[in-house]
């Protein structure tokens, strides 16, 4: 951090940090300055960093606008009185109340009826902090985070492949080099725009490949000699990547020593990839025999010549092709192809996946996610449960097993079979949870709702208790971006004190002001007659995430806080502090293993999985109906409970739109600007119309930050790959129809409160 005093009455500090948006984390220079009796004034720059290289999307640029914000900035513990209305309380008031109706709601009904909801968005230590909270202060199996709706099935596809779970297993700049790039699924154009850069390489030889059923700004990249955009179907990529995987065999591209000394299960997986020849996946899959064959001679012909010495090639997916109820299956089957032309760990290139979330990677690796303990240790297993039990003071037979995911959790929480208290930090569910009516009702059903977060989003409106909590500047951490690197998070300011509550204050707590959730949890651990310790300060928890996951798959347990800020390139596992080498690209020292699987693959016999692929049948959508894909505006981010209160961003996407064809919307009576009621028989959402000529006629596209009539999540459906527990976001009959007079109102709310902009 760098201070300057430019008068007597001014002060400017700096400090680089990382951007508190997706999981690229681009680097940033966060300034403030500070004028007595002045409210205080940030400016934001791009860093130099190797996956941003000093750019930053809008999101990005504007992100301290909400540390300005104060009108609708929580800063008092919330309870919901007798009126049905949210007051302030003290935090003594608000967590004695929490405590006491959690022990009366496990009294009554057993440990399991109280669960917990985290966050892709947590830092490493609040996330591992959430995990042994839910485990040991509240002896509960159900605990799930919101990554399950982003990264579950490329999670599962890539440990059932490789035996490891990390999404980019190299480091990002290793595509700079690319001279093709399949991405399968992803808008990184609009979702990450910095990551574009990466792309530039293969964008100039013409070997960009996006498939995507829309052509999308990530799409538009292939245009003028870029490449080429293949526009399936939805629901139809594991069909065309099957049957790619079925030409590369069938003529002769395949790596066959590579496959022989690092792969098993060829055999099976070659039986069942023979019936899909282009000609017969043609009528699935919505993509020409043709361009089948030209994607698998393109790739295969790139991967043989980067095998020589060329080029690299790389396959990359995202939740397009992921967020499906065959996702996981979809995922390993460009895991598969990546494998038969020979390319992960080695120079030739590689498969990964593109984390969305910030801390999407760390998020799943701390203990979170209801199937794994810290480090990716396996719940189910005696020696991990062993090895966590010691770190935490307990026995393990104490430590629950695995609970719901997080689909199955919402939709039975609030009902005899499902939890009857729930905890939500860091998420908003009533917006991003599929069949989110359903999801709303249940929250309303509960007999106890506790929402962290920093403004009332659309689910904190329905809590019972609300408790304000730090933002990314406020608050020092780490973060472990998409490629497995580990970041530091650094405060720069303090939070905004809360007014004084009328409720009094308790001697052991702070009367008001934001809290960090490691305080929380500490208060409410202490209060719930837990013996085991909780670190309030995110360097205690970070060192005892270290011996949490030594010797485990992501192992922390060489890093320390003084090797990050000494700009070490840290990548896990990282099971000493040894440096290993400079990288090739920057010239950072690094620390640990940017380049994953280069002499063995994560299972015992350090060889790769290939493994039958069945694809089940998508039906036809009905006469009349539409297939409704969701995604991402550039300008908006998750739910929008951030993004939606930036002016300039809201001002750019500011209301729900449905992107339609032309030759569609004429067919369905629909004018551009006008609204449209989309339905099915979860629900419907109203949104305008915006004519796409790039998007195919049997489909249509909304985003998914909106609130109230415009939750596009209000149509999507339940079913959930069975794997991985992956919400099939990407694939939902519906029809469309005109809401009548053009302009028609409609409500931005879930709850019955104000809680938008």
């Amino acid at each position: 951090m760098t201070t300057t005093a430019d008068t007597r009455t001014m002060q400017r500090r700096t400090v680089q940090t990382h951007c508190p948006y997706c999981a690229l984390q681009c680097a940033m220079n966060l300034t403030v300055t500070e004028r007595p009796g002045e409210p205080d004034t940030f400016a934001v720059e791009g860093a130099s960093f190797p996956t941003n290289k000093g750019r930053l999307c809008r999101k990005g640029s504007t992100a301290a606008e909400l540390l300005t914000r104060r009108h609708d900035r929580l800063t008092s513990p919330l309870l919901r009185g007798e009126d049905g209305e949210l007051h302030p309380a003290s935090w003594d008031e608000a967590l004695e109340h929490v405590a006491t109706e959690i022990r009366r709601i496990q009294g009554e009904r057993g440990a399991d009826a109280v669960g917990v909801f985290g966050s892709g968005g947590l830092t490493n230590e609040k996330t591992y902090a959430l995990g042994k909270f839910a485990r040991v202060a509240l002896g509960t199996a159900q605990i799930d985070y919101n990554g399950r709706f982003c990264m579950s099935s490329a999670s599962k596809a890539s440990t059932l492949a490789f035996g490891l779970d990390r999404g980019l297993p190299f480091p990002l700049t290793d595509l700079d080099s690319a001279c093709t790039v399949l991405l399968l699924g992803s808008n990184v154009a609009d979702t990450m725009p910095p990551f574009v850069q990466h792309l530039e390489g293969a964008r100039a030889t013409g070997g960009l490949i996006v498939v995507d059923p829309r052509r999308s700004n990530t799409a538009e990249l292939t245009a003028e000699g870029g490449g080429l955009h293949i526009a399936p179907a939805p629901g139809g990529d594991l069909v065309l990547l099957l049957s790619v995987a079925q030409v590369v065999l069938e003529e002769g591209l395949a790596d066959a020593d590579y496959l022989q000394q690092r792969v098993s299960g060829l055999d099976s997986f070659r039986r069942s990839v023979t019936q899909w020849w282009p000609e017969r996946a043609q009528s699935l899959t919505g993509v020409g025999a043709d361009q089948i064959r030209l994607i698998a001679r393109r790739l295969g012909h790139a991967a043989r010549a980067a095998r020589n010495g060329g080029d690299p090639v790389y396959i990359l997916t995202g939740r397009g092709v992921e967020q499906h109820k065959d996702g996981t299956d979809t995922a390993r089957a460009a895991i598969s192809l990546a494998l038969l032309l020979g390319l992960p760990g080695t120079r030739a290139g590689g498969y990964g996946t593109l984390t969305g979330q910030g801390n999407g990677q760390g998020g799943r690796e701390m203990g979170q996610k209801t199937d794994q303990l810290p480090g990716i240790r396996s719940i189910t297993d005696p020696a991990d449960r062993a090895h966590m039990a010691r770190i935490w003071g307990v026995e393990p037979e104490a430590l629950p097993g695995p609970g719901r995911p997080a689909a199955q959790l919402l939709h039975t929480m609030g009902h005899d079979d499902g939890v009857r208290a729930l905890l939500v930090h860091g998420s908003n569910v009533a917006v991003s949870a599929p069949d989110a009516a359903r999801v709303v009702e249940n929250l309303r059903a509960l007999e106890l709702l506790v929402v962290a977060d920093f403004f009332l989003s659309e689910t904190a409106a329905e809590a019972d208790v609300v408790l304000p909590v730090l933002q990314w500047a406020e608050e020092d951490g780490t973060m472990t971006n998409l490629e497995g690197r580990v970041l530091r998070r650094r405060k720069l300011v303090e939070p905004p004190s809360g007014a004084p509550s009328s409720a009094g204050s308790g001697t052991d707590a702070p009367d008001s002001g934001p809290r960090s959730e490691l305080w929380i949890w500490h208060e409410l651990a202490r209060r719930l007659g837990c013996s085991s310790a909780f670190p309030v300060e995110p360097a205690e928890v970070f060192a005892e995430i270290r011996q949490a996951t030594e010797g485990a798959a992501a192992d922390y347990s060489g890093l320390d806080w003084q090797l990050l800020d000494d700009g070490h390139a840290a990548y896990w596992p990282v099971p000493s502090a040894l440096l290993g080498g400079e990288s090739s690209l920057t010239g950072e020292p690094i620390i640990g293993t940017s380049r994953m699987f280069l002499e063995r693959f994560a299972h015992a016999d350090g060889r790769a999985r290939l493994a039958a692929i069945t694809p089940g049948r998508t039906p036809a959508p009905a006469p009349g109906e539409l297939t409704l894909t969701t995604g991402r505006h550039m300008e908006h981010y998750q739910s929008g409970t951030q993004t939606r209160r930036v002016a300039a961003l809201l001002d750019a996407h500011p209301e729900a739109t449905i992107a339609v064809h032309p030759a569609t919307a004429l067919e369905h009576g629909l004018e551009e600007g006008t609204d449209a009621v989309v339905a099915n028989a979860q629900g419907e959402m109203t949104a305008r119309v915006v004519w796409d000529a790039g998007i195919r006629t049997d489909t249509i596209f909304a985003p998914f930050h909106y609130a109230g009539q415009g939750t596009a999540n209000l149509l999507t459906r339940a079913l959930t790959d069975p794997q991985s527990g992956m919400p099939e976001f990407k694939n939902t009959p519906v029809t469309i129809r005109p809401a009548g007079a053009p302009g028609a109102a409609r409500s931005e709310t879930t709850s019955s409160k104000e809680t938008t902009p």
